[in-house]
């Protein structure tokens, strides 16, 4: 189960990048097909999409690091295992 967590891990590093470089790419290529009377709008929400995602994507770079690097390996069972 851990090789799969940290497979699992590399892919979701793999992952999140390209999500990003994706999002960029579709968000140049609507916001350069739009006609002036339009191009307010689409900007603002490719703006937004943008700002919403690239936090997620980040989440899931960090939490793929950590999958990778085994922070996953053993999950606590109850509470009186989780140390501050």
């Amino acid at each position: 189960m851990n090789a799969i967590k940290k497979l699992l891990g590399f892919v979701w590093m793999l992952l999140a990048p390209a999500i990003v470089g994706f999002l960029f790419w579709q968000a140049a290529d609507k916001i350069g097909k739009a006609t002036e009377a339009t191009k307010a709008n689409v900007t603002l929400q490719w703006s937004i999409i943008l700002i919403i995602f690239l936090p997620i994507c980040i989440g899931l770079l960090i939490f793929g690091f950590y999958s990778l690097k085994g922070y996953y390996d053993h999950l606590p069972e109850n509470s009186a295992e989780i140390t501050d």
